[in-house]
């Protein structure tokens, strides 16, 4: 039976957005638009921004996309590091199996002609590889390819703890015996993510990565095996080479099928793609929104700086951004330059931030401030979310009361936000063991036989003076109830690191959301903490990660929302974190490009497909998007 667009159904069945969108200069009518609609999917699924009808001649005429950014990637290498900014960036430089597309918030073929023929049991997906994709060195893309990359994410000595938990249904790639361009991905299980996992997967080449081929010792069956003699010395060996620094950060070693590559990396200010020369998407006859490689440069210019970013747009100096603040980009758009230069929107995501606790600290170097949850829920009661909101966001953000999207339909809205409760949070406290017993103004406790203070590390990065700001905010609000929270600024990478080896106290962070179904395993499940995953705060146990589990194979939603819910509770009842707000994408892009339209999921734009526009070209409308 072919089942090849079940997956699709089920997503486009699932998936709702709400769009709350306002744009500078625009005028208000009776009507709905872009800029106010609440739609579903298949009515509307992103902004389509209509493309300028003359060019200004102040406008720069250089094919180059100067893109503002307020941070730069953990690590670009293909399968370790776990930042957004990095998949951001691998949609230009690298290709997958199966790839996102954000403008149907669907999945979409990439290297592969179509979706999968599903088997009759859903095990079984088979695909077959374009012809036209071909690897920097003219070499064609090959099932030994795709065989190798999964073997790389699988193998337990890759350094990706964060991305294991997708890959380990897969039981093994199989090569069709009359077509070896044919393959079948076997799964172990029904999974709700065994077509989408394949997008966060760049393929690699197993010449360039792998040129003694060691994997091919190694079947998917053996690098399972918790038996596996991970010492060998070939395997040892190739997996030094392949987490190797280099492939990181240095440009030369940044490989991939994409149509763009690094030329450029100067920390703490930009970094540089360039378009590929005689790349294969540029011979396609009718290449996609995805295919295109429109713009010989993008420069990702780090600018944290508020009042700098408004100068930089001001001048025409950026291109486009994602990144400004709400307070900046409003400030914007009441410029009536900025607004004849540049398309701007507000429109709602899937992203969220949130205040961590370390849940399981090591009593030492972390102390146990935060190991009951009638402390975390005490400091959820003083945190003032909705002051936050408004100072920070001007009121933009919508406030989130667990991991899930509101946008979603297996949102529970059975939990209620909760309200700045001071003499409710002091009563926790004091239950909890935490008082003044020396009259300083700070709670205390003897905690393993030590007096211990209640004065703890708020850890927040330096991308942005808002997480300075909310941070702040935050320790006045905690200071009021015995509470001392120092706040610490660290740069991503830190930030990062400190996270996942779980040494911290508290931290503030955001993660990037998406439409499609999800499985919690990264985030949630006691597995992903132990491996020093995505689980930075420890919780969990038996119950939720078989909740966790049992959602990760159930593909009937009438029975997995009730089950989403229920984790949701779980959640809630043990506050690991404080959920804060389900962030707005602030979008600006310049007028000098056509296709400039803007979507709901992230990363929001397609850079690639930012056509310079000319007095010639301005006649030509850019492709219908809906």
């Amino acid at each position: 039976m072919n089942k090849r667009n079940l997956w699709s159904a089920f997503l486009m069945a699932t998936a709702v957005t709400c769009l709350t969108s306002c744009g500078g200069g625009t005028t208000e009518t009776d009507e709905k638009t872009a800029d106010d609609a609440v739609a579903e999917v298949g009515a509307l699924t992103y902004v389509k921004i209509e493309d300028a009808t003359e060019v200004d001649p102040t406008w720069s005429t250089e094919n180059t996309v100067i893109f503002h950014v307020i941070g730069e990637p953990d690590d670009m290498h293909p399968t370790n590091g776990n930042s957004a900014t990095k998949t951001f960036l691998h949609n230009y430089t690298q290709c997958f199996v199966m790839a996102a597309d954000i403008i149907n918030l669907d999945v979409r073929p990439g290297v592969v002609k179509d979706g999968p023929v599903i088997s009759d049991d859903e095990l079984e997906f088979t695909y077959e590889l374009r012809d036209e994709p071909t690897w920097d060195d003219g070499s064609q893309l090959t099932v030994d390819d795709i065989i190798f990359t999964f073997k790389a994410v699988k193998c337990p000595l890759t350094n990706n703890p964060h991305s294991k938990p997708y890959v380990e249904n897969l039981e093994d790639i199989i090569v069709d015996a009359e077509n070896p361009r044919k393959f079948t991905l076997k799964m172990k299980k029904k999974y709700i993510q065994n077509i989408v996992f394949l997008t966060d997967y760049p393929v690699m080449q197993e010449s360039y990565w792998d040129p003694k081929k060691t994997l091919r010792n190694y079947s998917f069956q053996k690098l399972d095996d918790p038996n596996l003699n991970t010492s060998a010395a070939d395997l040892s060996a190739w997996a030094t080479e392949f987490n190797d620094a280099k492939y990181s950060r240095k440009p030369e070693f940044l490989v991939g099928m994409g149509p763009y590559e690094f030329s450029e990396w100067k920390p703490g200010q930009s970094y540089t793609l360039v378009r590929k020369q005689n790349h294969w998407t540029q011979k396609l006859a009718q290449p996609t929104p995805f295919e295109t490689s429109y713009p010989e440069k993008i420069i990702f210019k780090i600018n944290t700086d508020p009042n700098s970013q408004v100068l930089e747009f001001k001048t025409q100096a950026l291109d486009a951004s994602t990144y400004l603040s709400v307070k900046k980009l409003l400030e914007l758009q009441e410029d009536e330059k900025f607004n004849a230069n540049y398309h701007s929107r507000f429109t709602n995501t899937y992203n969220y931030s949130y205040l961590a606790f370390n849940c399981r600290p090591d009593g030492v170097e972390h102390k146990k401030f935060f190991d009951d949850k009638r402390v975390r829920r005490a400091v959820a009661l003083l945190v003032p979310v909705d002051q936050i909101n408004l100072v920070s966001n001007k009121g933009k953000n919508k406030r989130m009361v667990g991991p899930v999207s509101p946008l979603k339909k297996e949102y529970n809205h059975d939990l209620e936000l909760l309200p700045v409760d001071v003499e409710g949070a002091k009563k926790l406290l004091e239950d909890a063991g935490w008082t003044d017993t020396d009259g300083d103004n700070v709670r205390d406790k003897i905690v393993d036989g030590e007096k211990l203070s209640f004065e703890f590390d708020l850890h927040y990065m330096t991308t942005a003076v808002g997480w300075r700001d909310d941070a702040q905010m935050i320790s006045e609000a905690l200071y009021e109830a015995g509470i001392k929270c120092n706040i610490v600024p660290l740069d991503f990478a830190v930030h990062y690191d400190r996270a996942r080896n779980h040494k911290f106290d508290a931290m503030l962070a955001a993660w990037a959301g998406s439409s499609v179904p999800e499985d919690f395993t990264q985030i949630w499940h006691t597995s992903s903490w132990a491996s020093k995953g995505s689980n930075f705060t420890g919780f969990g146990n038996a119950e939720s990660d078989a909740l966790i589990d049992s959602l990760k194979y159930e593909l009937d939603m009438d029975k997995r929302i009730p089950m989403v819910r229920k984790l949701q509770e779980m959640i809630y009842e043990e506050q690991p974190y404080v959920f804060l707000f389900a962030s707005t994408r602030r979008n600006v892009i310049h007028k000098r490009f056509g296709n400039a339209d803007m979507y709901f999921e992230r990363p929001g734009v397609l850079i690639n497909n930012f056509q310079l526009l000319s007095s010639k070209s301005i006649a030509t409308p850019s492709a219908e998007a809906n």
